[in-house]
């Protein structure tokens, strides 16, 4: 079939990376199944039931040989997925045809898989958010000490650093990095529940031995690398799960939106811009624009993600007693491409933070016109060091900014301001020792400082402790 004549989702054609679109597969979901009915054959053989070792060997031969024709043919009779794999396995497996998903139903695949699927994934993303931090942690170093202005309202405030700016990205990273520690190790099975959670087709199997219907669900959570097992369930783990993985995501997505935002709004002022190819066309019309079309995508897939993160809450909240159905149709969309429009953010961060291009000049350029209003406490404090009183001084002031605000905003002129007040016999200062004053790195405080216990302190452990974890790196195609 021509591809071109099908919709295709663009998370997968355009953003994501190849391991997040593996992970959500056809084929990661049906090995999944088959690790799982081998991990519960082998389990419930240890268990004493009545399946031998050769039955478990025998599915574990066939285990990797999916015969997936067998099985879609299969599907069309029975209109059934996971009945139709149970038979295409058996097919394989003639002796142990009979002890396929013993005691299971569908949720033991489905759920559990969903679970594993979700929990690796997660662990993909953690590895990312990792890369993106070593890149900005290497720019907060790089401009720790670079003064620039810094905004509040998006209007001109006290001055800090580039680098200091960016441990504020770096933190929002490391807050999300935690909740996905604290997700990661709180990880759990669904284990084998039976049909409302109650596990009695496997008690009947194990003849009223509670100890080793509870034993099956170890077995089955060490085998498929899980500390345990939820203590109680319906038919379906509680989609409360998806909806705090979702919530995670969520949060990822709007640290880099607000990444987004910054570099966005400072490529307008022309300080910093995101990476821009030698070939690349910014507009279609206007060949001079570098459009920060990368930075952009982030910010469109980083809403996306927010509103998706409402799916599985509503899926959640709408669950009625032990389960119904309508969970099902939304799971398979939402979740999945909350995962991967999130790898697709993570690859455009660190594509964007590893290309960030800064220029010093511009930055202080903007700086020094703003600057003398920001001192003007200062040369208030000195005047009053040398016997002036404190309230005229500050009128003074109050009315020379004033005059160089206007001579800025309505006639276009520089800011004289530092002229007027050198000018002034109030102050008894000259021009020469207001220049010494406004120096930029006298108005950024702690910054550098700040910027340096940051990453010594703070997100220095964090990395040292993710030092051989590498993620993939994926090339950013449009």
């Amino acid at each position: 079939m021509d591809n071109r004549n099908v919709y295709e989702s663009p998370l997968s054609a355009r953003y994501a990376g190849k391991e997040m679109k593996y992970l959500f597969s056809p084929e990661k979901k049906f090995r999944t199944w088959r690790r799982l009915w081998v991990a519960l054959a082998e389990a419930e053989h240890e268990l004493g039931l009545p399946v031998s070792a050769q039955q478990v060997e025998e599915l574990k031969a066939h285990q990797q040989e999916i015969n997936y024709s067998v099985a879609e043919e299969r599907e069309k009779v029975v209109r059934h997925d996971v009945m139709s794999h149970v038979y295409a396995y058996g097919q394989q497996c003639p002796q142990a045809a009979g002890i396929i998903h013993l005691g299971a139903t569908s949720c033991y695949v489905g759920d559990n898989t969903d679970i594993i699927i979700m929990t690796e994934a997660l662990s993909l993303i953690r590895d990312k958010l990792v890369a993106v931090l070593r890149v900005l942690a290497k720019f907060a170093g790089e401009y720790r000490a670079l003064p620039t202005l810094a905004f509040t309202h998006f209007q001109p405030a006290q001055p800090t650093t580039v680098g200091k700016r960016a441990t504020l990205w770096m933190q929002d990273l490391l807050m999300d990095l935690e909740d996905v520690e604290y997700q990661l190790g709180k990880a759990k099975l669904l284990g084998s529940k039976g049909t409302t959670g109650t596990q009695a087709s496997f008690l009947e199997l194990f003849e009223g031995d509670h100890e080793k219907v509870k034993e099956l669900d170890r077995k089955i959570a060490e085998k498929m690398g899980y500390k345990e097992c939820f203590a109680v369930s319906g038919q379906t783990y509680s989609r409360k799960l998806d909806s705090q993985m979702l919530s995670i995501l969520s949060g990822i997505a709007q640290s880099a939106a607000k990444f987004s935002n910054d570099i966005r709004l400072l490529q307008h002022l022309k300080e910093v811009e995101e990476p821009f190819e030698k070939g690349q066309i910014g507009s279609s019309a206007m060949a001079y624009k570098r459009n920060p079309m990368r930075t952009e995508r982030i910010a469109s897939l980083a809403r996306y993600v927010m509103a998706d993160a409402l799916n599985p809450a509503l899926t959640m909240a709408g669950q009625w007693f032990e389960r119904t159905l309508d969970d099902s149709a939304n799971k398979r969309i939402s979740v999945p491409e909350a995962f991967l429009a999130t790898d697709g953010i993570l690859n455009l961060y660190a594509n964007v933070a590893d290309g960030l291009v800064v220029y010093p000049k511009v930055i202080g350029q903007r700086l020094e016109k703003e600057l003398p209003f920001m001192a003007t406490e200062n040369i208030m404090m000195d005047a009053v060091k040398r016997g002036g009183d404190r309230q005229q001084l500050h009128e003074a002031i109050r009315v020379h900014s004033m005059a160089a605000a206007k001579v800025v905003k309505e006639e276009g002129g520089e800011n004289d301001l530092l002229a007027r007040i050198a000018g002034d016999p109030l102050f008894g200062v000259s021009l020469d020792e207001l220049q010494e004053l406004l120096r930029p790195e006298k108005y950024v405080g702690r910054a550098p400082e700040q910027t340096a216990d940051f990453l010594r302190e703070t997100a220095g452990p964090v990395l040292e402790r993710y030092a051989g974890v590498e993620a993939e790196k994926t090339n950013i195609t449009v």
